[in-house]
């Protein structure tokens, strides 16, 4: 049975007991790779567009780890970047099909980010997985959930507001807590989903492959 949004915020804060400053580290290493380098004169484009999927993969795989209690290390930031190809193709499709439905309207924008919301942390914990078959997983997956989520980020509005209130600082201490809630939720998804289909895909690339 999926667990309620307030058991994943429960157990995500659970989680980042004792590891907040590792979570704080790696959440700005990530903000430099996927962030900062953007900014760069001319090429911040090219370096986002080849930054953000390793990037975001790597974050991926550091709070999944950090959600499970698995010992993650700083080290997992740049896990994407021995992905890639797959991280890279699978950013440039997410970021085409978000763009092509907010062209429609906000709304439709919005539901196709949560709808491919899984693809980075599916790759990050099947690395063999195609771009292309991150995002179908990810569709299927969130078939029913979309709504939760939605409902599960709402729950953090007031600390982003604090973020901004603080002139930044405060985001420190909120984005771990986002992202360790974000992998706990994926968990639960995934669970969901396994549940429905009987397919193992983390490290089973096979079964993986016929879903898609």
């Amino acid at each position: 049975m999926a667990l309620h949004n307030r058991d994943i915020v429960l157990q995500s804060r659970a989680a980042l007991q004792g590891k907040w400053g590792l979570a704080m580290g790696a959440t700005v290493l990530y903000w430099i790779l996927a962030v900062a380098l953007s900014f760069i004169p001319y090429m911040g484009v090219v370096f986002n567009c080849l930054v953000g999927g390793p990037a975001r993969t790597g974050i991926a795989s550091f709070y999944l780890k950090l959600s499970r209690n698995s010992a993650p290390e700083i080290a997992d930031v740049f896990s994407g970047f021995s992905n890639f190809f797959n991280a890279l193709i699978a950013y440039l499709l997410y970021g085409l099909f978000v763009i092509l439905w907010m062209l429609l309207l906000i709304v439709p924008g919005i539901i196709a980010m949560l709808t491919y919301s899984q693809v980075f942390y599916i790759l990050a914990d099947n690395p063999e997985t195609s771009g292309p078959q991150a995002l179908r997983l990810s569709r299927e997956m969130m078939t029913g959930f979309r709504w939760k989520l939605f409902c599960l980020q709402c729950r953090y509005i007031g600390w982003v507001l604090l973020g901004f209130i603080t002139l930044g600082i405060g985001f420190l201490w909120v984005m771990p807590m986002i992202y360790t809630a974000l992998a706990r939720f994926h968990d639960d998804v995934k669970a969901e989903y396994q549940a429905k289909t009987s397919l193992s895909f983390s490290g089973d690339s096979a079964g993986l492959a016929a879903t898609v």
